[in-house]
């Protein structure tokens, strides 16, 4: 049964030879594409002042059996790490030199965060990507559209849409093994499997969806004889829309997420230095939200109204006194974003808005008990943003945000993005300069280490770069520099002669800088090629698994029922640490390079019906390391299949 899986899986990649160009024929196109990161609100690419990277539904049908940090990694400018890891490792997000708390995260307009978290950070570890129509990532700082967070970059996420006949849907279900670079089992070892149903009647719209995904045969921390660590996530979605008239409709959304898995990383997280079987954590996260919008004559008026609760549960083993610690944290989050487009002239509309938010959390172990009624601060926020596109090529976004905290006062940030489109050259020039802010969590207020002198991190970034297409608009260049600093950065105070500890707003001024740029060539309309280089250095107080070169290059074929692709990425050496118990102290490691191959093959055995998709992943079953002590995934197989109605 093993060895036929194996076969199996090699069969479908050699005898359904290719796919991609229905993504790759987007990505011609790219100045014609529609973007909303820049303005809330749709606009053509071409008239943006950002490289916005857009991944499109068939990009990620291109990407069958990679999950969505897998997805983001190969993003120019983004490293997701951890991405290569067990199913349950915590993910890093490294945008321009920066850290989680410094990358606002947006589902379908609603900001997402876990109000209990240490730094206010969202777990995308929550979300399939199965449920995902289209992800734009927009770098640099981008506060005054987006409030708190939104500092090195802004990962906006639309969830999948309702079908326009009655009933449409599908039900999916794809396995694969789970081996490190060491093991060779050929048994299935990763199942995903779910079902959607969607459609229009009349005037309601309406789309549910059911994933799951149940993962275990590999160790979480690195070493020979350990146990196996298990990963499983249940998603529910709801989403019910009702166009009252051709100018206004109400969309309302509900959704479940349920994650629960064992580990082995120790408390402060530095190193996974032992196998452990009591370790465990359970989470889940209840959604809703409203999202009215509403047209005239001269422009759009839209609520991305949402809430949310984030309850986790966490078992650490307690090497001191022998017992099992239990930690429980809920987080609350309310967010109500009101804004209008006005269009005083076909060059010339004005954006204005006030976004409200409410977070609380509670914390409840054997050390700490805080409850939400003192945990918890409000923002109000209200901005407004400029945008003027000329008739000769001039291009301007500016604006400016207030914002008012409950805890620490006022705030305001602003962005400058004017580009130029030459009317004579396939060329477009862009530039940049924009500030952010980073509010203290609760946790850092008002945790067991809270401090409530904290002030917010601000961030200020300039870049310049350009965007052409050439030969036809069948190659695509595009690159940008950047130059990004950052005061009051959250740190750690620690006293070992009187144990006093606490955070505290890190005295000095750090930056990052560095270049991004992609490269697409369509060679004929089934065949084409791309990739992207990012070179990013960091002082060493930000410098911690940041890799200074990456890139990646990915090839797609597509034939008459099918598609082929295979991608390579190059992630350079990074520096880490580790705690020696012997010493008592954190040790810094240089992890070496690696680089990772991967393909992904999907054919229609009925048209419109069913659909069959093979990948290898690591083909060159390279042995590396994301965080020293964890393992990563060797080379592996996956099959699926996809019935569509």
């Amino acid at each position: 049964m093993n060895k036929k899986f194996i076969c199996l899986s090699v069969y479908s990649l050699i005898t359904t030879f290719a796919y991609a160009q229905e993504s790759d024929t987007l990505k011609v196109t790219t100045l014609k594409e529609v973007v909303v990161s820049d303005t809330k609100f749709a606009q053509s690419k071409e008239k943006s002042g950002k490289i916005i990277e857009v991944i499109t539904a068939q990009d990620l049908e291109a990407k069958k059996g990679q999950n969505l940090a897998n997805v983001l990694s190969q993003v120019a400018g983004v490293e997701i790490n951890g991405n290569q890891s067990f199913s349950g490792k915590n993910l890093g997000y490294y945008i321009r030199g920066g850290r989680n708390r410094q990358v606002a995260i947006y589902i379908d307009g609603v900001p997402v965060t876990d109000a209990s978290g240490i730094n206010l950070e969202y777990d995308l570890r929550l979300i399939p990507v199965e449920q995902i129509e289209k992800i734009e990532v927009m770098k640099g700082a981008s506060s005054t559209l987006y409030g708190t967070g939104a500092a090195t970059g802004v990962i906006n996420i639309t969830l999948k849409k309702s079908a326009k006949k009655g009933i449409s849907g599908n039900a999916y279900i794809n396995a694969g093994t789970q081996n490190t670079s060491e093991t060779s089992k050929t048994n299935a070892q990763d199942f995903n499997q779910g079902v959607s149903v969607n459609g229009t009647i009349h005037k309601v719209s309406y789309l549910t969806t059911l994933n799951s995904t149940e993962t275990k045969g590999m160790s979480e921390a690195s070493g020979k004889n350990f146990e196996e660590d298990v990963f499983s996530r249940v998603n529910v979605l709801q989403k019910i829309g009702f166009r009252a008239s051709d100018k206004l409709s109400f969309d309302f959304f509900g959704s479940y997420d349920r994650i629960k898995n064992t580990f082995d990383n120790s408390f402060d997280g530095l190193i996974a230095n032992s196998d452990d079987l009591n370790n465990k954590s359970f989470s889940e996260q209840f959604r809703v939200g409203f999202l009215p919008k509403y047209n005239y004559n001269k422009g759009e008026f839209a609520i991305n109204a949402g809430a949310s609760v984030i309850d986790r549960m966490v078992d650490i083993s307690n090497s001191w006194s022998g017992t099992i610690d239990r930690y429980n944290y809920t987080g609350r989050t309310i967010s109500i974003d009101a804004f209008n487009k006005y269009k005083f002239s076909k060059q010339l509309f004005v954006v204005v808005g006030t976004q409200f938010q409410y977070l609380d959390m509670a914390q409840k172990d054997a050390f700490t008990d805080v409850t939400r009624e003192t945990a918890k601060f409000n923002l109000v926020d209200p901005y407004a943003t400029v945008v003027f596109n000329s008739d000769f090529g001039l291009n301007i976004n500016a604006g400016a945000r207030f914002n008012t905290h409950s805890e620490y006062g006022n705030q305001v940030v602003y962005n400058f993005n004017p580009s130029f489109s030459f009317e004579k050259l396939p060329l477009k020039i862009l530039a940049s300069y924009s500030t952010a802010f980073i509010t203290p969590s609760l946790y850092q207020l008002y945790g067991p280490y809270g401090n409530l002198a904290l002030t917010p991190e601000e961030n200020a970034t300039a870049e310049f770069g350009f965007e052409s297409q050439i030969l036809n608009k069948k190659l695509t260049i595009n690159a940008v520099g950047f130059y990004r600093e950052e005061e009051n950065t959250f740190g750690f105070y620690y006293n070992p002669t009187t144990f006093e500890s606490y955070y505290n707003n890190v005295i000095g001024t750090y930056n990052a800088k560095g270049i991004e740029t992609s490269v697409r060539y369509a060679i004929s309309p089934k065949f084409n090629i791309g990739g992207n280089y990012t070179f990013t250095q960091v002082e060493e107080q930000l410098n911690r698994l940041i890799p200074k070169h990456k890139a990646n290059v990915d090839l797609s074929y597509k034939f008459k029922r099918g598609t082929f692709g295979i991608n390579y990425q190059y992630v350079d050496q990074r520096n880490d640490a580790y705690y020696d118990s012997n010493i008592w102290a954190t040790q810094s490691i240089t992890l070496p390079a690696y680089q990772i191959v991967n393909s992904t093959i999907s054919y229609e055995l009925m048209p419109n019906r069913l659909q069959v998709f093979g990948a290898v992943t690591n083909i060159l079953n390279e042995d590396f390391q994301e965080v020293i002590g964890y393992n990563t995934r060797g080379r592996n197989f996956k099959l699926g299949l996809n019935f569509l109605f």
